[in-house]
């Protein structure tokens, strides 16, 4: 073995002495670095019974979720799996979990008037024009909803939802449970 060679794999065996004797400073990495491995390559919906809101788009920051299907009502948390035309060119959206209120059902009636929406004749919110990162955003177009799709949305002025376009309405398959805010 060569010089360079020998120094590496004692460097690398001192290394790892080190880790040993500071495996619960290592740990922690080492699990949240597969937690995020596991979210990107194969599950970006973990079905964890805890949910935990890091964005501004409700006022909760801890839910817990109640997998499976339910018959949805007006005003309902839920969680789903974005499926939305904005992961064309945000590729990271794809099946994350997003967590919204239940804004309009099937048959209710989708207008949008000077980016101003309103379901069933009641104003629920006002598109902007550009994403955080200044990428045009088109409101949604007006509609019925469809059956077996619901129209979601935040409680934030920058809350990203069915006011968009890019986001849409919310499709039955993608509601992964209902959610109960803890605070």
């Amino acid at each position: 073995m060569s010089n360079a060679g020998s120094r590496f794999a004692r460097q690398f065996v001192d290394f790892l002495r080190h880790m040993r004797r500071r495996w619960y400073l290592y740990l922690p990495v080492f699990a949240v670095w597969g937690f995020a491995y596991a979210r990107v390559f194969f599950d970006p919906t973990p079905r964890v019974p805890v949910l935990f809101n890091w964005t501004p788009s409700l006022p909760y920051r801890v839910a817990l979720v109640q997998y499976g299907r339910h018959e949805l009502q007006r005003g309902d948390f839920i969680v789903f799996a974005f499926a939305g035309e904005a992961r064309i060119d945000y590729p990271g959206l794809n099946g994350q979990p997003f967590f919204k209120i239940v804004r309009g059902l099937p048959g209710d009636t989708v207008t949008v008037s000077d980016r101003t929406v309103a379901v069933n004749g009641e104003v629920v919110g006002t598109a902007k024009t550009l994403t955080l990162d200044r990428r045009a955003l088109d409101p949604i177009a007006p509609t019925v909803i469809p059956p077996g799709h619901f129209y979601v949305q935040g409680t934030s002025p920058d809350s990203f939802d069915s006011r968009y376009r890019s986001s849409g309405l919310v499709r039955a398959e993608q509601v992964l449970g209902t959610v109960v805010p803890l605070f």
